[in-house]
């Protein structure tokens, strides 16, 4: 088995069709495809984000065939069309470009004979080979297909990565996102983007966070200007993307009237249908949010790990005013 390499997949331009052409490019690295046919299929365009492996159809079975999606031939197909004589196997064959699919992907090093490859050609469908199994080129294409047909959306926020967490900085502009990022990033702590976050929505319960193109690595810090994250500071202090965990809200303290002491009611904001925890955090001068924020981070790792020191807290206390209630009943009934 070949080793697998993955790179960061790239977020697609939702108002730009995704065309063979461009799932070639992008996976052309990491799948090492090549292309068996002429590059007239790199037209088609990719409408659906599932796969199929057309098995079924080319057995003759048409009625639940899935039109519009990459086709993937492994060694099962490849070996059903080697066992047909030519007039069938060239039947079983057109049946299947006839049916509006824009490209077919080829496991294991497989290959199409000289027939096939014609009536591949004429249809003007591309033929793209992998050497890996085909599992694998399921499995990284379902993912890349999913990623550039997930909802997307961008807020105005800056995203740090803070202990392995994704922290979404918000509110009003000026009030310290960027600042309260630089300090992160001067602590240790990386970039992801700031000013205008992008996400999208990666399964049903994970929000995925990056940086628009040109403001990768860049941060804005008023009376200082435009600060290269990576040329100052090198590689450790930027990632690519990164999951969002937990929005942390600026808020001017004057505008709050009231502040959770415990932490033991939670609030959520949903971004793309996916719920995440939300912290108003109050800012006044000297107020050293970027320790905070830390803590903030180290409490949301916490969570995962089921631990909830408030929660802990809370039953401590019921205890003692139990206690403290036992001992002022029994003491109260002592007439001595």
């Amino acid at each position: 088995m070949l080793p697998l390499t993955i790179t960061a997949i790239p977020i697609m331009n939702h108002n730009q069709p995704l065309t063979v052409k461009q799932c070639f490019d992008d996976n052309k690295h990491d799948l090492k495809l090549k292309l068996l046919s002429s590059s007239v299929g790199f037209k088609h365009i990719i409408e659906d984000l599932d796969l199929n492996r057309p098995g079924l159809l080319l057995a003759g079975f048409t009625k639940t065939f899935a039109e519009k999606k990459i086709q993937i031939f492994g060694i099962t197909e490849l070996s059903y069309l080697a066992d047909l004589n030519k007039p069938s196997r060239i039947a079983a064959f057109s049946r299947l470009i006839s049916m509006n699919i824009p490209c077919l992907f080829i496991s294991n090093n497989g290959k199409l004979d000289d027939a096939l490859m014609e009536i591949a050609e004429a249809a003007g469908i591309a033929i793209i080979q992998s050497p890996y199994p085909t599992i694998q080129v399921y499995h990284m294409l379902f993912e890349y297909i999913n990623n550039k047909f997930a909802p997307s959306m961008t807020v105005h926020g800056t995203l740090v990565d803070v202990y392995g967490i994704g922290v979404l900085f918000t509110g009003r502009s000026g009030i310290g996102k960027s600042e309260i990022a630089l300090d992160l990033i001067e602590r240790g702590h990386r970039l992801v983007a700031d000013d205008i976050v992008c996400i999208y929505q990666k399964h049903s319960e994970i929000l995925i966070g990056t940086s628009q193109k040109i403001l990768q690595n860049i941060l804005e810090i008023r009376g200082v200007g435009i600060i290269d994250i990576f040329n100052t500071f090198g590689i450790r202090a930027i990632r690519g993307q990164k999951r969002i965990e937990i929005e942390v809200r600026l808020e001017d303290h004057s505008n709050i009237e009231t502040y959770d002491r415990l932490g033991i009611d939670e609030e959520f904001i949903e971004y793309l249908n996916v719920k995440i925890p939300l912290i108003h955090l109050p800012i006044f001068p000297g107020k050293n949010v970027t320790v905070i924020s830390e803590v903030i981070a180290l409490k949301t790792m916490q969570k995962i790990y089921g631990i909830r020191p408030e929660r802990e807290f809370v039953q401590r206390l019921n205890k003692t005013i139990k206690q403290k209630d036992k001992i002022r009943k029994y003491l109260s009934g002592d007439m001595e």
